[in-house]
């Protein structure tokens, strides 16, 4: 009965990303709801509110910012030349691209998604604009289609709180880090119990609101993993724009943006 309710909640995740991608909707943060306005434009104004540059958000390809998400896990990867990046949920492929330019012709970007027309469309781009240095695959973030022990730093923003089960999705990431690689992710906590019609509701789930796990439940995925250096950083700043996610229902109250850092040990 689990497993079929993690079924239906992927593909309930799918159907609405997958939707997002043919349409080339600029969704306001993490949101399904579209902004009003030109998309591009909208996808960028976003973006720099959550915390990119205007020359990030201006540097890659038409299309790939889709103003999907809850902060900028860049600010906290120091990414370097010649290094290898997996970007869980990798959409149109916006951090993916910002992440080929910080790695160089050296390094490789792996960008894993289970939506299909994200993926095409995130090759369409990479293709155009002639990134080499970045694969996208298909597959899903709880068995990541990457090899063990490969990959220097794993990037994601606002999309682990779609996996029903976030466990394996740490440790997986474990596994295809090598040692002494690190997580740079944002994304959404709660910071208090969801109300019940908050948990049920599909639509605020595949909104990044109601999947989200507490700090607490977090940092014990982790360590069960077996990370180390721990760091997990709220922002409340960010209830200003989760509260334009879903007007009237408060969810700004239960919660917000975090960064989470943690690193695998070396031996």
């Amino acid at each position: 009965m689990i497993q079929t309710n993690n079924d239906e909640t992927r593909t309930a995740v799918r159907k609405q990303y997958g939707k997002v991608a043919e349409k080339n909707n600029a969704g306001c943060g993490c949101s399904d709801a579209s902004c009003c306005g030109d998309a591009a434009t909208n996808a960028q104004i976003v973006s720099m509110a959550l915390g990119y540059s205007g020359q990030e958000v201006n540097e890659v390809p038409e299309g790939a910012n889709m103003g999907l998400g809850c902060g900028n896990p860049h600010a906290i990867a120091s990414l370097r030349p010649g290094e290898t990046v997996l970007d869980l949920g990798s959409g149109g492929g916006f951090d993916c691209f910002l992440a080929a330019r910080q790695v160089g012709k050296d390094g490789l970007v792996i960008g894993v998604d289970m939506t299909p027309e994200m993926i095409s469309k995130a090759r369409r781009n990479a293709e155009q604009s002639k990134y080499n240095n970045v694969n996208f695959r298909l597959g899903e973030i709880e068995n990541l289609p990457v090899a063990d022990g490969i990959v220097d730093v794993i990037i994601s923003n606002c999309v682990i709180n779609l996996s029903p089960e976030k466990k394996d999705v740490f440790q997986e990431s474990f596994r295809v880090l090598k040692p002494g690689g690190r997580l740079a992710i944002s994304d959404i906590v709660a910071t208090a119990e969801l109300p019940k019609d908050i948990k049920e509701s599909m639509a605020m789930f595949t909104g990044c609101m109601a999947g989200a796990s507490s700090i607490i439940e977090i940092k014990k995925m982790l360590e069960t993993a077996g990370f180390g250096e721990i760091e997990i950083k709220p922002k409340d700043e960010s209830r200003e724009f989760i509260r334009d996610w879903a007007p009237g229902s408060k969810i700004e109250d239960y919660v917000v943006s975090a960064t989470i850092e943690a690193v695998k040990p070396c031996n």
